[in-house]
């Protein structure tokens, strides 16, 4: 291998301010999940697999790889903006720090997430938006460029794509509390408007006749030619529009499989309750026709001697008519 040109295995990065904040993260997480008995096993490993995914995107050879490489950039912004915040909001924190933080405290924190402006941050009418921003200010203006020349553009670029996929996915995906009760037609319809700025970023870099961000390419000085790792600058560009074209509505696409197995089981649960809604509708029915009140609703009218006597007087008025 070229001296200038990184390996695959020793080219793994140190960041420990993020380390820190994944293990404090992390503590907090497991050690509440030991205090709630019952936390479903599939939602602890969903928080593990959300930072496992996430130490690949920012500390292994595909993070450094990605300093280098438009295609390998390509794939870190997918998994920071969809393959990292989907076990995130599957791992449901939000509902376990509500379920073991003491009543008051608990209290507080609902207070903040139902409030209007954390409604409104939460919601697809801000996340749909700001998911399709982000993708096509940072992919088709000069933001590419400026990311290859300065460190803190490349750091602030990742917040972006965890905070915007987290806030798109939590009201669709998330059954936890976030201050919205959205119908699954909703969450359907918001990922299939996901989907178009995965298609307009992709045909574009794949289309587009210059670079979008020369600063890849010279920064492969020196690196032998040829294959993925050192293509030419248009291929490297262009392959990074497949990748989010193909890449970007391949996820978007489980995400609606998803949201359509979470639909079809909750109209399965439905159905399950029909019978019972319809048996307790009647039973109102009949307590209102023997002129029992909503406060009788605990009474047990077929022990109640009147109720009987009520009941077969009307009964008998009903055949009176039906023989006149």
């Amino acid at each position: 291998m070229h001296m200038g040109e990184p390996s695959v295995w020793g080219s793994w990065t140190l960041t420990p301010i993020v380390w820190a904040l994944m293990a404090v993260a992390s503590a907090g997480y497991l050690g509440a999940a030991t205090r709630r008995p019952g936390w479903p096993v599939l939602r602890t490993l969903s928080w593990v697999a959300a930072m496992l995914f996430l130490v690949v995107a920012v500390n292994s050879s595909l993070a450094m790889f990605g300093h280098h490489l438009f295609w390998a950039h390509m794939v870190i912004h997918l998994v920071m903006i969809t393959v990292v915040p989907l076990p995130l909001v599957l791992a449901q924190p939000i509902r376990l720090a509500l379920e073991v933080l003491p009543d008051a405290a608990a209290a507080r924190v609902r207070a903040v997430l139902t409030a209007r402006p954390t409604r409104l941050l939460t919601s697809p009418v801000v996340g749909v938006p700001l998911y399709a921003a982000v993708l096509v200010m940072t992919h088709l203006t000069g933001f590419q460029q400026a990311m290859t020349a300065h460190m803190w553009v490349h750091d602030l670029e990742l917040v972006l794509y965890l905070v915007s996929g987290y806030l798109l996915l939590l009201p669709l995906i998330g059954g936890e509390f976030s201050g919205h009760d959205l119908s699954y037609p909703i969450r359907f319809f918001a990922l299939l408007l996901a989907m178009g700025p995965d298609t307009l970023v992709g045909v574009t870099l794949m289309m587009t006749d210059h670079q979008q961000a020369p600063g890849f390419a010279d920064s492969r000085m020196g690196w032998p030619p040829g294959g993925l790792a050192n293509p030419d600058a248009l291929a490297d560009q262009s392959a990074a529009g497949a990748i989010m074209w193909f890449g970007g509505d391949g996820l978007m696409m489980t995400l609606l499989v998803i949201v359509a197995w979470q639909w079809i089981k909750a109209e399965g649960s439905r159905a399950d309750d029909r019978p019972a809604r319809r048996a307790s509708w009647i039973e109102s029915a009949r307590r209102q026709s023997l002129g029992a009140g909503e406060g009788a609703s605990d009474v047990d009218l077929d022990d109640d001697d009147a109720a009987l006597e009520r009941y077969n007087a009307m009964l008998a008025r009903l055949n009176e008519r039906q023989s006149r």
